[in-house]
């Protein structure tokens, strides 16, 4: 996808794998939002970071040097989000080096092409990624930011210079205080030493460690070149081989929070500037030679680094030259205040550790490592973001749905040393501010009800999604059978039962009701029968609890905690359909371990009538109140975004309609009528504001015929991109293709780069969880299930996102990924990664049996012919 002029405003594309933080590539090309330090910051800005480049002629005489960024443009004061703030430093080094001029950016995650308007007689162009393999999480988790720049000469004469990157010595910083120029007060002790790399074969990439509650040993004592001194001298160093800055701070603490390390590298013989302060020393290094400082940095100071790459380009030459970023920071704590009666758990020494530090013992290591294999996962990189470019999805879907990957690989997404998937709702940023500060986790931990909504990681990275259900089952669960929807951290703390929670008080019950569907998706997406059987009877103690706490006459009554931070009264479609839809998935969990799945079933069509009679108007389902119950915070005859959010659940499982067919479509069809907004212009937003202007955005719930209460549900004139999401691709599953659309194209104009960055969904924070439910769009577009326990895909496209009769997509199952290409009667599976265990292959309602294993290279192709094979 293209990116150019106001679009470029808030473009910020997070490069970092998942659990390891990220910095951002902004529009302009610079590098924003270091977010590596074990603390989400979206505003947090590490000065004197960045690449410039000095370009020389003889004749006619040329001499300039170039920041490789566009010049900075003026924010949009859009509410609520900064991806537009041009940091305070990154404006000061704009006064002290040109820059080269504006930029194009050319985007599908998690890859981006910076191309540079330039006066200057030669073409640059930077290529950045970071290796995203889906159902391979080790490799989709590396701390590393791989740019490669390509320099060409188009004209008839010779030109030569220096391409440079700068890196400034973070280590001990908390990713939080404010650094000024070099200067801040958890620095002191920094240096910088140069080290010629040596790329080794790929670490283990097992998915744990062995539990531990001590820290990793300091950075500093797992290089080669710890045992002596290194000089630090600015020299000419690294012939043929990768050269690199290692900037670290052996004062530290093993223990300390800011201890790690960080490595600036380069392929090619470069020139090393190890220790300087201020932008303009570093401009002189590229003139000429220069003294660089020595020792470490004194009391509330660090050191930049810098390497220079010399180039001599002949008319019409090419050269590339690759750069790579490489951090470890292994000492994450339970820093954030949890949900509780103890806040004082919050800011404590509860070491957590990542397993992304686990993988190789510093940064050194992990660049070692990542060079090793920089030619193979830029391929698979490569493969899969052109795999959503070549498809057949409509317009720009591709690029967006690609884009999802993003929520689940930033820092709202982290693993423990111990291999537990722990996630936050968001990361507090300036949605949060009124309310819990604008830098850490929003909302933590694996918020039941939120995490309702997510449906990427557990199609990317299923192994990662089946730990966060075994977390929910040993350690959430209460004895009584209920799971109370935030987890607290470390595990082995005492959990929220019995106890006020927050976000809602109580257990949300709609996170209970997620809990058995996102069983059952599991085992659909590979976890097997006996992960199944195992968790069977934390299944039936939570649905029993349900049942004997909720269940009268069918339906679900009484207070019922919900994602709406509020407590939902009544019988209402939004807790009722969950409720069908966790009966129907029972059902087949019964029958896949062979026991009696008829109560469920009993219990399902009594609530299938019960709902469908009492809530069903004619247009949409409603909630009713019993006379005593209050109003507060409820909806009554208003019409929910979310009142068929268990049905959108059924369609992704294959579990069939829960209220009658006629009815489920004519109610979204209504959703869509009544609570898509175009313009808001005149609109009162009482709470946060997630459309403004001239957007358009799904409320979540309206009174089309009156009836508004005095005090209605919390967020009903909010717009949240995880109920677009949702509603759109139940849209998309029964047929109500315009409805889709037109939500799915007013959700991705709000989010195109001029007012909110394309790869930053908020909502309460940045990142926002909730958003990926987008790949249920993908998903529903393509027409694609996908069932482990039978070795069943499943495809049938939509018309929309066909070309002609052909039609191409990406898809994934829990051992690799691969894409799917159908022309003239012919369905070719060309697996990229991993590989595929097939037994049947259903092309639009026919099926084909295969039975095979499809490895890379080995293209699976069927033939199409009526009544299948």
């Amino acid at each position: 996808m293209h990116y150019t002029g106001d679009n470029l405003r808030h473009f910020a594309l997070p490069l970092g794998g998942l659990g390891t933080g990220t910095v951002a590539l902004a529009g302009n090309g610079a590098l924003r939002q270091w977010q590596l330090h074990n603390v989400g910051n979206h505003e947090a800005h590490v000065p004197d970071s960045f690449f410039a480049l000095r370009l020389s002629r003889i004749e006619p005489p040329l001499d300039e040097v170039r920041l490789l960024q566009g010049p900075p443009q003026e924010p949009s004061n859009t509410p609520l989000v900064t991806d537009d703030v041009v940091p305070a430093g990154e404006q000061r080094l704009h006064g002290v080096i040109p820059s080269i001029g504006p930029t194009k950016v050319t985007a599908t995650y998690p890859r981006a092409r910076v191309e540079y308007e330039t006066d200057l007689p030669i073409q640059v162009s930077l290529d950045v990624f970071n290796p995203l393999v889906p159902s391979d999480a080790a490799a989709s988790s590396q701390p590393v930011v791989a740019l490669t720049f390509t320099l060409h000469n188009p004209g008839d004469i010779a030109v030569h210079g220096k391409l440079a990157g700068a890196l400034q010595n973070t280590v001990g910083w908390d990713g939080v205080t404010p650094i000024d120029g070099t200067n801040n007060s958890l620095y002191g002790g920094n240096t910088n030493r140069i080290r010629t790399l040596h790329p080794t074969a790929p670490a283990p990439t097992a998915q744990t460690a062995p539990s531990s509650t001590v820290p990793a040993a300091h950075p500093a004592a797992t290089t080669a070149e710890s045992a002596a001194p290194t000089a630090i001298t600015a020299e000419s160093v690294g012939v043929g081989s990768w050269t690199s800055l290692v900037l670290e701070n052996t004062t530290l603490p093993i223990d300390h929070p800011g201890s790690g390390q960080l490595v600036l590298a380069t392929d090619s013989e470069a020139f090393a500037h190890p220790q300087w302060t201020r932008p303009d020393e570093f401009i002189a290094f590229l003139n000429g030679p220069a003294t660089p400082a020595s020792g470490p940095s004194a009391p509330g100071s660090t050191w930049n680094g810098g390497l220079a790459v010399p180039f001599d380009l002949q008319p019409g030459e090419t050269r590339k030259i690759r750069f790579l970023i490489t951090w470890h920071f292994p000492n994450r704590y339970v820093d954030f205040n949890q949900f509780g009666p103890h806040p004082q758990y919050g800011h404590s020494r509860f070491w957590l550790g990542n397993a992304y530090t686990r993988r190789t013992p510093d940064a050194v290591a992990a660049a070692e490592s990542f060079i090793a294999q920089w030619s193979e996962l830029d391929t698979l990189t490569s493969a899969w973001s052109k795999a959503f470019e070549s498809s057949t999805l409509p317009g720009e879907a591709g690029a967006r749905l690609a884009a999802l990957a993003a929520d689940v690989r930033s820092p709202t997404v982290f693993q423990t040393a111990d291999g537990d998937v722990l996630g936050f709702e968001g990361v507090l940023g300036a949605s949060t501010a009124m309310w819990s500060g604008r830098s850490g986790g929003s909302c933590p931990l694996n918020c039941t009800h939120v995490w309702n909504y997510e449906q990427t990681l557990s199609r990317l990275f299923p192994s990662l999604e089946q730990n966060m259900r075994d977390t929910e089952y040993d350690v959430m669960q209460a004895p009584e059978g209920y799971i109370p929807h935030r987890v607290r951290a470390p595990l082995y703390m005492k959990q929220l039962w019995d106890v006020v929670i927050g976000g809602p008080e109580e257990p949300a019950l709609d996170g209970m009701l997620g809990n058995v569907l996102k069983t059952y998706r599991e085992v659909r997406q590979g976890a097997g029968l006996e992960w199944l059987r195992s968790r069977w009877p934390n299944v039936v103690r939570l649905l029993d609890h349900i049942h004997g706490k909720w269940l009268q006459d069918g339906v679900l009554r009484g207070i019922q905690p919900s994602t709406h931070d509020i407590d939902l009264c009544g019988v209402n479609s939004f807790m009722g359909t969950l409720w069908l839809a966790a009966l129907r998935a029972a059902e087949e969990m019964a029958l896949l371990l062979g026991e009696d799945g008829k109560q469920y079933r009993a219990l399902f069509e009594t609530g299938s009538k019960a709902y469908d009679d009492l809530l069903f108007t004619g247009e949409y389902y409603r909630q009713i109140l019993d006379p005593d119950e209050t109003r507060d915070f409820q909806w009554g005859d208003g019409c929910l975004a979310d009142q068929l959010i268990g049905q959108w659940w059924a369609h992704q499982l294959d579990l069939g309609y829960l209220l009658p067919e006629d009815h489920v479509r004519t109610a979204l069809r209504n959703v869509v009528r009544h609570n898509l907004r175009t313009g808001f212009h005149d609109f009162e937003h009482p709470y946060r504001v997630f459309a403004d202007g001239d957007d358009t955005g799904l409320l979540m719930c309206t009174w089309p015929h009156g009836g508004r209460p005095a005090i209605p549900t919390r967020y009903c004139d909010e717009v949240w991109t995880g109920s677009e999401y949702q509603v759109a691709a139940h849209c998309l599953y029964e047929g109500l293709t315009d409805e889709a659309m037109s939500i799915l194209h007013g959700l991705w104009a709000r989010y195109d780069g001029t007012r909110r960055n394309p790869f930053n969904p908020i909502e309460c924070g940045d990142h926002y969880i909730r958003n990926a439910a987008g790949w249920s769009v993908l998903e529903a577009l393509t027409g694609y299930r996908y069932n482990a326990i039978t070795r069943t895909i499943t495809f049938a496209p939509l018309d929309l996102a066909r070309s002609g009769p052909d039609w191409s997509t990406p898809f994934i199952t829990n051992t690799g990924w691969a894409t799917a290409t159908y022309t003239s009667g012919t369905l070719s599976i060309a697996c990229e990664a991993g590989h595929l265990d097939l037994r049947t292959v259903h092309i639009d309602g026919t099926p084909y049996s295969i039975d095979t294993q499809v490895v890379p290279g080995e293209p699976l192709v069927i033939s199409y012919s009526a009544g299948g094979k």
